[in-house]
């Protein structure tokens, strides 16, 4: 019996490509996002190919993102960003947005949620103030 991937699982790379465009499209017009949409250039055409590609590896299709630029080493990319709770809930509200629209098993969208969740997390460089 031979297991899919999850890049083969949600119809490869047509599909990886849709959830990066809707990821962005919402980026670009949910005022919640404005935070995170201020951190990236006018034009998102250069982060869209840099997700598509890390996603790809990622869900385990072509490792499209380690060919062109090397190892991802995501925290180190984004250190020069301020990113805290919020930033990561306002990635991750546009993120579960554009997965809902995705036709895939409900498990594997769960799966996929923590996983991203989890991810998104171990971005968070800036400490939170906590009131007392």
């Amino acid at each position: 019996m031979t297991t899919l991937t999850p890049y083969e699982a949600i119809g490869g790379e047509q599909a990886i490509r849709s959830l990066v465009d809707r990821f962005y499209f919402y980026m670009d017009i949910l005022p919640e996002a404005q935070g995170i949409r201020a951190m990236h250039q006018p034009s998102l055409a250069s982060a869209r190919d840099k997700l598509f590609k890390f996603m790809s590896g990622w869900l385990g299709g072509p490792n499209l993102y380690m060919e062109e630029f090397g190892h991802p080493m995501l925290r180190a990319r984004h250190f020069p960003f301020a990113i805290g709770e919020a930033e990561r809930d306002q990635w991750m509200l546009c993120m579960n947005k554009a997965l809902a629209e995705m036709i895939m098993d409900p498990q594997l969208r769960t799966h996929m949620q923590a996983a991203l969740q989890h991810l998104a997390t171990h971005m968070i460089n800036q400490e939170t103030e906590r009131l007392p």
